[in-house]
């Protein structure tokens, strides 16, 4: 692989990079992750209170909204998460998205639960469909400090097994990369993955948890230890060990660090 223009910095970034638009229709988001990048949006723009973010609230507007055929792809959710709370919204919604001929991304700290109906629902669609599931540890301690009502690495791991054997695509994403061990957990799922795996960092972590209530010294240390983590001398010792994976693919955090190292053309 040349490691060269795997680095070259496009317009794209964040979502972009993932999909051409983006549908949601909660306000919210019943996993309540600390680094949450809506959450921080949200209370920003005085859209919702952070303290109330993990209270889940359909917006009429935007799932009643008529849904037209797009070009590219359409990423579903990018603001908030597909839980067993909203399920009874998000599975009508996905079909409809469907329904109009779109391809669609489907984004998730996947719940079996909303992973297998989303399956047996989708089964005629699957052709346009490709899941993305957000792992970032393997350490159920570390998923449950970081993201605490998303599930643990098992049902996870067990969801993205599900699909992957139903015959979806599957993909998945390592950010933010929660610990060290992301070789460790690449390592154990990327035979369940058909498509790519995206690793990427945590972005603006401090300003975040400040903006999400996060000021206790525990949410602080563990920021640091984060900000270690993801030194530039540990993120491009990362990337020589894994850039030869062909499915591996760097998110726009990655590929910021490595365009100061490496020759961009």
């Amino acid at each position: 692989m040349d490691n060269t223009a795997c680095f070259e910095m496009k317009k794209e970034f964040g979502t972009y990079e993932w999909a051409d638009s983006t549908i949601n229709i909660i306000n919210g988001c019943g996993h309540n992750c600390r680094y949450c990048f809506s959450r921080e949006m949200a209370s920003r723009f005085k859209r919702k209170d952070p303290r109330s973010w993990e209270n889940e609230e359909l917006n009429l507007m935007q799932y009643n909204q008529r849904i037209p055929h797009k070009a590219g792809v359409i990423m579903f959710p990018s603001t908030h998460d597909i839980t067993p709370d909203n399920l009874q919204y998000t599975l009508p919604f996905i079909v409809r998205i469907l329904e109009r001929g779109n391809r669609v991304l489907v984004v998730s700290k996947p719940h079996l639960e909303c992973v297998t109906r989303i399956c047996t629902i989708c089964a005629e669609y699957r052709d346009r469909m490709l899941f993305r599931f957000t792992i970032g540890s393997k350490d159920n301690e570390t998923l449950s400090f970081w993201e605490p009502n998303a599930p643990n690495y098992e049902e996870r791991k067990e969801s993205l097994i599900y699909a992957f054997n139903n015959g979806f695509r599957t993909s998945l994403s390592c950010e933010p990369m929660l610990d060290e061990d992301v070789e460790a957990l690449i390592e154990d799922l990327q035979s369940y993955v058909s498509d790519e795996i995206w690793v990427g960092k945590m972005n603006f972590v401090l300003r975040r948890l400040h903006a999400n209530g996060y000021n206790d010294l525990e949410s602080i240390a563990a920021a640091q230890r984060i900000l270690d983590i993801q030194s530039d001398e540990n993120i491009v010792s990362l990337v020589a060990r894994l850039n030869n994976n062909p499915k591996i693919r760097w998110k726009d955090s990655i590929k910021a660090v490595m365009a100061k190292y490496v020759s961009v053309r």
